[in-house]
């Protein structure tokens, strides 16, 4: 590899932009978009199915991914969704990693938002709810205040 780049003059990073790669595998192409803090975490969760491209459920991590594809993946506590815009490399500082992709995750607040709209939980088995348990629901959830 040294011996290469002192023949080019050329280090890989350099190349211009028509020997870049075309696709790429998605595992790989998480860990250069700085996801993931190795590749092999990001093959685990490729390998889990917890990565969809473009709505489609992927369980393998040497799927490609072109430029366009969408990706959704959980991360930390939340779900995240990205545009592939291009592709590097190596995996460089977090610089050229924004390059990469274009962030579609929604603000925290809507999630909230969206999340205290939802249907309050219960307990598996637990039964219909009482109309007591009910209105005792809706006040906690300040729909219908008295």
């Amino acid at each position: 590899m040294v011996h290469q780049m002192a023949n080019s003059g050329k280090s890989e990073d350099q190349r211009p932009e028509s020997q870049r790669p075309e696709n790429q595998r998605i595992d790989i192409w998480l860990w250069h978009a700085r996801f993931f803090k190795t590749r092999s975490l990001s093959t685990k969760l490729c390998r889990a199915g917890k990565v969809r491209l473009n709505g489609q459920k992927i369980t393998k991590a040497k799927t490609p991914v072109v430029a366009g594809d969408v990706l959704t993946f959980p991360q930390a506590n939340r779900v995240r969704i990205a545009k592939i815009l291009g592709f590097n490399i190596r995996r460089g500082p977090a610089s050229e990693a924004e390059a990469l992709y274009e962030d579609l995750t929604p603000p925290a607040e809507e999630v909230e938002k969206i999340e205290k709209s939802k249907v309050a939980r219960r307990d598996r088995g637990a039964g219909r709810p009482t109309k007591t348990e009910r209105r005792a629901t809706d006040r906690l959830r300040n729909l219908f205040p008295d």
